[in-house]
């Protein structure tokens, strides 16, 4: 399978599995020094391998390219491993770090790969500006990072990766969420939630 094959089917995948809706979200995998990702507005319905743009990493982006272009570009240039970078609105991930607080998962899967997800609080008017430099900033260190009312950002090695961080957090997210509404996290797991964000 070529990487614009996979590119498009994780993308998609994206969208049909709930973390993003028809035209939100984007992704990218590189390829030597060239980025490939979705163009800007893509709909992840009927996105095709031609309509994928190419930048070259060293350049700001490429016309047509998704507005989160130089927000990839960043992460690639800071994390040499990095290969793929998606992007979605994971609904349980973001509503339940609205308050800015860094996420800690309370299921043991979450803890294994998560001890904490930064959360990060950007200005809609600063967005385009500043999500660069401070979110590939923490993906230098974390396989996730959350912008506060927007969405999540995953990298890893390969799309396969990154696609497992991106689940595997909005899966801790969810369990966070309906434990919380069935009254299941006593006050021993509160406590420790509260000492970890205060690490």
């Amino acid at each position: 399978m070529s990487i614009g094959e996979e590119l498009v089917r994780h993308y998609r995948w994206l969208r049909r599995y709930g973390y993003n809706d028809s035209h939100s979200g984007n992704a990218s995998a590189r390829e030597g020094d060239t980025v490939w990702i979705t163009p800007t507005g893509a709909c992840a319905d009927t996105l095709i391998i031609d309509e994928l743009i190419a930048c070259d990493i060293d350049a700001p982006g490429a016309p047509g390219a998704s507005l989160d272009t130089p927000l990839h570009l960043e992460v690639y240039r800071r994390n040499p491993q990095a290969r793929a970078v998606l992007h979605s609105h994971a609904p349980h991930s973001v509503a339940l770090t609205l308050n800015g607080k860094d996420f800690v998962p309370v299921d043991f899967e979450g803890q294994l790969y998560f001890p904490k997800v930064p959360v990060v609080t950007i200005a809609y008017a600063d967005y385009l500006r500043e999500s660069p430099r401070r979110v590939a900033a923490l993906l230098a260190s974390h396989p996730v990072a959350i912008v506060r009312g927007h969405g999540v950002y995953a990298c890893g090695a390969s799309l396969n990766l990154a696609y497992k961080w991106m689940c595997s957090l909005e899966q801790s997210a969810k369990t966070a969420f309906i434990a919380r509404q069935a009254g299941t996290l006593d006050e021993a797991v509160e406590a420790l939630l509260t000492r970890s964000r205060q690490e």
